[in-house]
C-alpha cells in the first residue's frame, strides 16, 4: 500500500472509531460487535505501525502514554469555576426562583424557565481542545488551579479525541465509574468507599495502564470559553448549550430537559427519583439552571457559588447508631468542637462511626447524651449528621455531656463570648491549634505538598523538626531520612515536592494563613481585588469591607490578622524561607476598568483571548461570555459571531482591537 492510500484508509478509519465510540459509550447503542471492532483497531495499528510519520495524536492508539513523573503540574484555569448551591426540598427551591426574580427584577408571578441536569456524582473535570484536537485535562482544584490529568484522562474511551469541528475551546464535566464497574474493581480489592471516589483516585494514578483496566466515563455540560470562530456556540440558552455539546461529539448525558417554570423542576425531580435505580451511575440528584444565558450573566456569582442554578439534591440517607462516647476537638483557630463517636453503622453506602455535634447549642437542641440511640443521615450522601435522639429507648445509664471549662489539650481557660456559639482556647499556643494550623496550611486548597500529611507532620512535631509552618521550608534530606516509614528515596522526593511547594499563588498563600472566616473562595477574592500581599497588609478595614462578597466581620478578621505582630513576623520568615508569590494573571493595577464587563468577539491579531482577558482582569474589569444590557464593552476581532449583532440592538459599545489596546495599556 503507498503512503497516499494509507493516510485515507487511517483517516477513514479513525472516522470509524470515532462513530462507533460515541454510539457505544455515549448513546449506548452498539454499531459493531466486539469482535469487529477489535478487528479494525488491528488493521488501524498496522498501518501506523508499517507508517509511523502518520500517526496523530486522535489516533485511538495514542490513548496510552507513558508514566506521569511523582507528581501532578498545577495548571491555572483561565476562568475560575464555582460550585452550586445544595437544596433538599421543593420550599428551599422555590425560595431559589423567588431570588432570582428578585435580582432579575421581575414580577414575582412570571415564570422563569429553567433547564434540569442529572447531578452526577463523579470528578469535576475541564478539557481543553485546539483546533478540535484534545490538549490537556485538568482537575477543578481549588476553582482557580487544577492538577493536570491528561496522561489519564485521554485513555478514556469515552472522551472524543477529536471533535466534530476544528475549535479551540474549553469544556467542562464529570468522570465518573458505573456502578458495576465499581463493583468489580472492588472485589479485586481496591477498598474504595464509593464510585465516586474510585473515579477521582483513578484518574489521579501515575500510570495510564491502570486506568484502561479500569472503566471510567465523560459526560460534559459546560462551556467554560465560548469558541465563536470557526462556527462555534452562538445560541441563547442552557438547552442550546448542550445540544452543541453533541453536535460537536461530546458525550452528554442525556436525560436534561428544559421546563417553562419552577412546578417543571419539581416533576422533573420526581421523575428522576423514579430513575435513578435504573441507572448505570451514580446520581444524588439534579442541577437546575437558569435557562436563558443573559439571565445567567446578569445573575453572576457570589464568592461562592453561581446565583443562576442550584444542586436540588436527594433526601439523605438515614440509619440508628448509639453515641458511645462525646470527646472534644480543638481546631486551628481554637474552637472546641464536640464530636460523636458511634457505634459503626453503614449509611448510604459507607460506615460511619463519627458524626460532628457543631457545639453546646447542637447538643442541649438535640437534647443528646452519651449512651443514646440517635438518627444518623449523610446529608447530600456525603456529610454524617446526628438529626434525631430517640429518648423512648433510653435505659436511664444514659450520661449527659457538658462543654469542659479547661482546653483538653494545653490545659488552658476555656471561654465563650457573648452572642458566639462556639467555645475556644484562650492559648494561641496550644499544641492542638499548632497542629491543625499545620494541617490546614499543607492541605490541597493551601500549599498542597505532595507526599506530606498529617501523620508526618505528627512526626515532625514530636521530634522538634517544625515548630511552625515556615520551619517546612528548611527542612533537609538527613532531617527526613532517620524518621519512620522514610528511606533515601522518600526524602528526595519530600524535599523535592517542598521546593516546588515554595512558589506559590496568593490566594493559596492567604487561604493557607488560616486567616478566620477566609475559605477558599474569599482567599481567590482578595488575591484579585488586590493583587499582592503588601497591598492586603496595608488595607484599612474601610477598604477591606469594601471589597465585593466581603462583608463587615470577614473584614474584621483579615484586618486584626495583619495587625498582629506574631503573623507578620511569621509571614516574614516564610519570605525568608524561600516562599514566592506567583499569579495566574497579573495583579490590579489603578486602571479605570473596576466595574466595567467585557466580552470578547472573533479573533484579534495580536494576542489570544486568553492574553486579553488578563488585560481586562489586570485593570479590574470582568469577562462575560454573554452580551447584556451590563456589558460596558463588546471588543469586535476579525469574524465576529452574533453577539456583535446583538451589542449593536442592545446599545453596547462597540470597540476594535486597536482602541481595546489604548483602553487596556498598562502603562
Amino acid at each position: 500500500m503507498t503512503k497516499a492510500a494509507a493516510q485515507k484508509r487511517l483517516e477513514k478509519l479513525k472516522e470509524q472509531f470515532r462513530a462507533i465510540d460515541y454510539a457505544y459509550f455515549v448513546l449506548d447503542k452498539p454499531l459493531v460487535s466486539d469482535a469487529t471492532r477489535d478487528s479494525l483497531k488491528r488493521e488501524l495499528t498496522d498501518l501506523e505501525r508499517q507508517f509511523p510519520d502518520l500517526i496523530t495524536p486522535d489516533s485511538p492508539t495514542q490513548r496510552i502514554g507513558g508514566k506521569a513523573l511523582g507528581r501532578f503540574d498545577k495548571v491555572p484555569h483561565p476562568t475560575a469555576k464555582y460550585s452550586f448551591d445544595d437544596v433538599f426540598s421543593f420550599d428551599q427551591v422555590l425560595e431559589f426562583d423567588a431570588r432570582v426574580k428578585r435580582f432579575l427584577e421581575l414580577p414575582a408571578d412570571q415564570d422563569v424557565a429553567y433547564t434540569c441536569e442529572l447531578k452526577i456524582d463523579g470528578l469535576n473535570i475541564t478539557c481543553h481542545y485546539k483546533k478540535g484536537i484534545f490538549e490537556q485535562a485538568v482537575t477543578r482544584g481549588d476553582g482557580l488551579t487544577g492538577e493536570d490529568v491528561t496522561h489519564t484522562v485521554r485513555t478514556i474511551e469515552s472522551l472524543p479525541l477529536k471533535l466534530k469541528q476544528p475549535l479551540d475551546i474549553e469544556v467542562g464535566g464529570e468522570i465518573f465509574m458505573p456502578i458495576k464497574s465499581f463493583e468489580a474493581l472492588n472485589k479485586k480489592g481496591a477498598g474504595f468507599a464509593n464510585p465516586r471516589n474510585a473515579a477521582a483516585g483513578t484518574v489521579r494514578q501515575l500510570d495510564p495502564q491502570v486506568v484502561v483496566e479500569r472503566d471510567l466515563r465523560t459526560f460534559f455540560y459546560v462551556i467554560n470559553s465560548t469558541p465563536l470562530a470557526n462556527g462555534g456556540f452562538s445560541g441563547g440558552s442552557q438547552f442550546e448549550l448542550l445540544q452543541y455539546l453533541q453536535k460537536l461529539g461530546l458525550p452528554v448525558e442525556r436525560h436534561y430537559a428544559q421546563v417553562n417554570n419552577i412546578q417543571g423542576v419539581k416533576e422533573f425531580f420526581e421523575k428522576t427519583k423514579s430513575l435513578r435505580n435504573k441507572l448505570s451511575f451514580e446520581i444524588d440528584g439534579i442541577v437546575i439552571k437558569v435557562n436563558n444565558l443573559d439571565y445567567q450573566s446578569k445573575l453572576g456569582r457570589t464568592a461562592k457559588t453561581v446565583r443562576w442554578g442550584s444542586a436540588f439534591k436527594f433526601a439523605a440517607e438515614q440509619a440508628t447508631t448509639i453515641v458511645e462516647d462525646i470527646q472534644v476537638q480543638v481546631g486551628r483557630t481554637g474552637v472546641l468542637t464536640p464530636v460523636a463517636h458511634l457505634k459503626p453503622v453503614l449509611v448510604a453506602g459507607s460506615t460511619v462511626s463519627r458524626a460532628t455535634l457543631h457545639n453546646q447549642d447542637e447538643i442541649e437542641r438535640l437534647g443528646i447524651k452519651i449512651g443514646d440511640t440517635v438518627v444518623v443521615q449523610k446529608a447530600g450522601d456525603v456529610i454524617p449528621d446526628i438529626v434525631q435522639v430517640l429518648p423512648k429507648l433510653r435505659t436511664g445509664q444514659e450520661k449527659n455531656f457538658y462543654m469542659p471549662s479547661n482546653c483538653p489539650v494545653c490545659g488552658s481557660r476555656v471561654v465563650r463570648k457573648p452572642g458566639e456559639a462556639a467555645h475556644r482556647c484562650t492559648n494561641k499556643n496550644c499544641f492542638a491549634q499548632n497542629k491543625e494550623r499545620l494541617y490546614h496550611f499543607i492541605s490541597r486548597p493551601a500549599f498542597d505538598i505532595d507526599g506530606l500529611g498529617p501523620k508526618i507532620i505528627d512526626q515532625l512535631l514530636a521530634t522538634g523538626l517544625i515548630k511552625d509552618a515556615s520551619d517546612i521550608f528548611t527542612l533537609a534530606k538527613g532531617d527526613l531520612e532517620p524518621l519512620e516509614r522514610f528511606a533515601e528515596k522518600s526524602a528526595d522526593n519530600l524535599i523535592g515536592a517542598i521546593t516546588q511547594a515554595k512558589n506559590i499563588t496568593l490566594a493559596r498563600l492567604i487561604y493557607g494563613l488560616g486567616i478566620r472566616n477566609v475559605g477558599e473562595q474569599t482567599a481567590i477574592d482578595l488575591a484579585k481585588h488586590f493583587g499582592a500581599l503588601s497591598n492586603i497588609k496595608k488595607a484599612s478595614l474601610e477598604i477591606l469591607e469594601n471589597v465585593p462578597a466581603i462583608g463587615p466581620v470577614v473584614a474584621q478578621s483579615i484586618h486584626n490578622y495583619f495587625n498582629d505582630d506574631k503573623n507578620i513576623k511569621f509571614i516574614e520568615k516564610l519570605e525568608k524561607n524561600g516562599v514566592k508569590i506567583i499569579l495566574p494573571f497579573p495583579p490590579l493595577t489603578k486602571g479605570g476598568l473596576a466595574g466595567k464587563t467585557f466580552v470578547l468577539t472573533g479573533s484579534l491579531a495580536s494576542l489570544s483571548r486568553d492574553q486579553a482577558k488578563q488585560k481586562i482582569r489586570a485593570l479590574g474589569g470582568e469577562v462575560s461570555s454573554a452580551v447584556s444590557k451590563n456589558t460596558a464593552y463588546l471588543v469586535a476581532g476579525a469574524q465576529p459571531g452574533s453577539k456583535y449583532d446583538k451589542a449593536k440592538k442592545l446599545g453596547v459599545k462597540i470597540i476594535v482591537e486597536k482602541e481595546f489596546l489604548k483602553l487596556t495599556a498598562l502603562d
